[in-house]
């Protein structure tokens, strides 16, 4: 065991994904976010993933966003990211987006294939109050500027955000606080590991953290997880996982707890009631994505 690592988080609860539909009928499954609720600061996953264009081709149309960021993460596939900004991202296979709503913005996301697999995962992250109506932004990150590694014993790894120290060396991702301070400071690795191995992966002491498995199956503090569930962390500062059955993949997600309250009208995430009533008002007033006030 690495001595920089001294308490290994606990496995606390599973939720098992439910299965959803969202923008104008893509099929997802929904973990956090949906009956076993919130994780400050993360406030939603969901993982898309079909070989059938019926599933996801009508995509997200436009629709608008306040007061919190959205990460896309496309293992397989290519969609197209469009906003109010003039943004024109695409999403391919094994890249990012990284939206900051902000204040407000209305985009669209909508595939570019006809036919063949998608699948990947978003992640709704939580901004604090005095974030919530900063400018909205957005970073298209393609694979090729997500380091990553395979370790001596077949664990490979990507990190999307955050530092992370593994196999004697430290990854930067493209989205880490070298980039600019982030409330959140938000830690995204994605992992696959295969049967019989097993990561001490660090995680930043005081972050809530999460695993999310998309293939295989993993044990966790002698726990099983399998396809499709997340397990949310107890505290430490490193999750040991064991590769249990074929190559498993999953993603490791944590971050710096808000401890604000919170206030969600659909798109809308803000800290009160009054606040979403106003995201409504600017949005049917065509004020959503205007200067502040």
């Amino acid at each position: 065991m690495n001595d920089a690592l001294h308490t290994e988080r606990p496995l606390e609860r599973i939720i098992s994904g439910q299965e959803t539909s969202d923008g104008a009928g893509v099929k997802l499954r929904r973990s956090i976010g949906a009956a076993g609720g919130r994780l400050d600061p993360f406030l939603m996953l969901d993982e898309f993933g079909t070989e059938n264009p019926d599933d996801y081709i009508a995509g997200f149309p436009p629709h608008p966003h306040r007061g919190f960021e959205t990460v896309t993460f496309m293992i397989d596939g290519h969609m197209r990211h469009e906003d109010h900004m003039g943004n024109v991202g695409e999403l391919n296979s094994g890249g990012v987006q990284w939206m900051t709503a902000g204040r407000g913005v209305i985009h669209s996301e909508m595939p570019q294939q006809e036919s063949g697999r998608m699948r990947g995962f978003q992640l709704w992250v939580n901004l604090p109050a005095n974030e919530k109506m900063k400018p909205a932004a957005y970073r298209d990150i393609p694979a090729s500027d997500i380091p990553g590694a395979v370790l001596e014993n077949g664990v490979a790894f990507k990190v999307i955000a955050g530092r992370v120290g593994l196999g004697g060396r430290t990854f930067a991702g493209p989205v880490n606080g070298e980039r600019g301070a982030m409330a959140t400071d938000p830690q995204f690795v994605d992992l696959a590991m295969p049967v019989g191995t097993r990561l001490e992966l660090p995680i930043p002491a005081g972050h809530n953290a999460f695993v999310y498995l998309y293939e295989g199956r993993v044990a966790i503090g002698g726990r099983t997880l399998e396809r499709h569930q997340a397990a949310i962390l107890g505290q430490g500062d490193h999750v040991a996982i064991h590769g249990t059955d074929g190559v498993a993949r999953l993603i490791v997600v944590s971050g710096r707890p808000l401890g604000e309250p919170v206030a969600q009208y659909g798109p809308f995430v803000m800290n009160t009631r009054a606040e979403i009533d106003q995201a409504l008002a600017d949005y049917r007033d065509g004020r959503l994505t205007g200067p502040g006030a």
